[in-house]
């Protein structure tokens, strides 16, 4: 797994700092009892400061996890020793759903996963764009909140909407909702005690309000996932206040068209995607859908181009994809 970067004739191997940034997740992933096969997949690709960093605090993630599974494996048998010394029934089916270590690898495996997918799409941009106002900020100001508003987000993700931004809320109440409970843990930790947020898991097929609540929504990068699209924009049309706004993200055909076009150079049996997910909802055809459920829709566009000259960090961008 961990390569030197450089051999000479010799044969003898070179190791950088970069290499020793890799070999520090490999020995903590082989320490959590990962196979060698799993970390292949798991380890992100080392690099500057920023990369460390973000490795670092996944692994502080996952040994929270492991702490609060082994904390709930404690009391489980303590009630079970208990129950014994007490002559009591000892619920064995929930002993053994707790215990149950093959799903929690499963469960750590795909967070870790998921996490460097995400954190490889954002330093791609985060490194090489030439718009240096950066996507979250810009998105933000398309919100255009007022003090006093009540805002809804559905799939908040790691709440990095808000966490770039959150110098600049005015006095309102936002409620960050996503249908993962190991997001909405994260982004709970990442933005702390803000007074400014409330945490729900919450599938976007059921909103969980009343009607007329939100003065907002919004949805980032979300709409093209959702298994019934129109039932989740009736469920956002009815919690949205009269006059309130939705504000929703997606992207078009030509985007990242050029990395599409050097992957199929490369090897025409990569497929970066398997679903085109602008077919779902994008640019083009956004707006029909829209319509069909808000009587105004506008289209803004983020005006931006990368620049990348680093092979490793476009690799990286490929294997993060879906496909």
């Amino acid at each position: 797994i961990l390569k030197p970067s450089y051999v000479n004739d010799n044969g003898n191997r070179y190791y950088t700092d970069d290499d020793f940034v890799r070999l520090q997740q490999v020995l903590f992933l082989k320490y959590l009892g990962f196979s060698l096969d799993d970390i292949k997949q798991m380890t992100m690709r080392s690099g500057d400061e920023q990369y460390l960093a973000e490795s670092l605090k996944m692994q502080l993630g996952l040994i929270e996890e492991r702490i609060e599974q082994m904390e709930l494996v404690k009391m489980s048998i303590q009630n079970a020793m208990q129950a014994v010394e007490n002559s009591e029934e000892v619920s064995w089916s929930d002993m053994l759903e707790l215990v149950n270590t093959n799903t929690l690898e499963q469960k750590i495996k795909k967070q870790y996963m998921n996490s460097s997918n995400i954190s490889a799409r954002i330093m791609l941009h985060k490194e090489y764009s030439h718009n240096t106002q950066g996507w979250f900020e810009w998105v933000y100001e398309q919100c255009e909140i007022k003090k006093g508003e009540k805002i809804l987000e559905l799939g908040c993700g790691s709440g990095a909407l808000w966490s770039r931004n959150i110098c600049r809320l005015p006095q309102v109440k936002i409620m960050l909702t996503d249908i993962s409970s190991g997001m909405i843990k994260d982004v709970n930790k990442n933005l702390g005690s803000d007074k400014h947020f409330k945490y729900r898991v919450m599938d976007a097929h059921y909103i969980d309000a009343d009607d007329g609540t939100y003065d907002e929504v919004v949805a980032n990068h979300l709409l093209f996932y959702l298994e019934d699209l129109d039932k989740v924009l009736k469920e956002i049309k009815r919690v949205l206040k009269p006059g309130g706004r939705l504000v929703c993200s997606t992207y078009g055909r030509e985007h990242m068209k050029e990395i599409n076009e050097l992957v199929r150079d490369f090897d025409n049996r990569i497929v970066l995607s398997a679903d085109n997910l602008y077919d779902i909802f994008g640019k083009e055809n956004g707006e029909k859908i829209l319509k069909k459920r808000f009587a105004e829709v506008e289209w803004r566009q983020y005006e931006d181009y990368l620049t990348v000259d680093s092979a490793d960090a476009l690799v990286s961008y490929i294997l993060s994809c879906h496909g």
